[in-house]
């Protein structure tokens, strides 16, 4: 371990909270004080740090599901990291762990808000994506929101995102009759097709409601939406009777200052007897968690899912990935390397 401890590093702080798109002048990189540790804790030097989705709307200031992010205080966030000075039993120095004090170069926090990760069965940053909350959200949206079961046909929308790309992998893998997945380049939908896709199609191309019905001509049994608007419409078209809807995001919607004017269609539901369903993790990760760790035990030796990393370095990169991030810039998951 290195014998000069740091006793400030930097930090993201929110400047300011954005009005539609954010921009880098939102946020602002100051050097902040580590402070002596206290009886178990310890200290943190980030690794890889993750930029997602919900963070937008933990900028404005409106009540959620997780509370807004303060202006001039540091974001907070998923991150890995390596503990180089320790005051608990529990983790020791040289331990890699898993944490939620990201949008920093180095972290102080109770040992009891920490997870030791295993490096050796997979990369560090694999614990941001696959084998974290990522993949844990994708698993319980399907298998508990959703509720699919073997030979639904299952549609995800923002297919080629961190979430996306593991759901459709994830339907496969539960016995999916048909799995589509849509997404904002061809070059994605090409990535779609190799994960074992049966069909995807690139929304720039038309018509969503179009699109899905070319690709799923029998209609649909299970909608995982992360985008939303249009998306939602046109599962809502294309789902069958008692046909279910996993909402777990609406991108296409979180930069917007007028409020969306679809599904315009809602009305489908009666007759279909749909299912919509929103949902967060924490509603499910306790229940869910022993379950899909051991099911990835299984998978992931077998090579069964895979997963894209899209990385950018140095904090100073980490406002422009998350920007970058929301216009879609990334294959699986936006990640900062520190």
């Amino acid at each position: 371990m290195s014998t000069t401890r740091p006793t400030t590093t930097r930090a993201v702080h929110l400047a300011s909270r954005p009005h539609g798109a954010p921009t880098e002048d939102n946020f602002r990189i100051e050097e902040i004080s580590l402070p002596e540790l206290s009886d178990g804790q310890i200290l943190v030097a980030n690794d890889v740090m993750s930029v997602d989705p919900y963070m937008r709307g933990r900028m404005n200031d409106v009540k959620s599901y997780v509370p807004p992010f303060h202006i001039d205080r540091p974001l907070d966030g998923g991150a890995v990291g390596t503990v180089i000075e320790s005051r608990s039993e529990d983790i020791p120095e040289g331990s890699h762990v898993s944490h939620q004090l990201g949008w920093r170069e180095h972290a102080v926090l109770n040992a009891g808000d920490a997870h030791i990760i295993d490096t050796d069965i997979a990369p560090a940053s694999a614990y941001l994506s696959v084998l974290g909350m990522t993949g844990l959200t994708a698993y319980a949206g399907l298998t508990r929101a959703a509720e699919m079961k073997a030979g639904d046909a299952v549609f995800v929308s923002g297919a080629a995102g961190a979430v996306g790309s593991m759901v459709g992998q994830l339907a496969r893998l539960l016995g999916a009759s048909r799995v589509i997945g849509s997404a904002g380049t061809d070059a994605k939908v090409a990535r779609l097709r190799e994960l074992g896709f049966d069909a995807a199609f690139n929304y720039h191309d038309g018509p969503s409601t179009e699109l899905l019905g070319q690709a799923a001509p029998d209609g649909i049994d299970v909608y995982y939406d992360n985008v939303g608007g249009d998306h939602l419409e046109a599962a809502i078209d294309h789902l069958n009777i008692d046909g279910r809807v996993a909402m777990c995001g609406a991108i296409s919607q979180y930069n917007s200052v007028e409020p969306p004017c679809a599904p315009r269609n809602l009305a489908l539901a009666i007759g279909k007897r749909l299912t919509l369903r929103g949902f967060v993790i924490a509603k499910y990760a306790e229940e869910v968690r022993p379950e899909f760790q051991q099911r990835m035990a299984e998978w992931l030796p077998a090579d069964e899912i895979h997963w894209d990393e899209t990385f950018r370095d140095g904090l100073d990169a980490a406002p422009q990935a998350f920007i970058d991030m929301l216009d879609g810039a990334n294959t699986g998951k936006m990640l900062v390397r520190l």
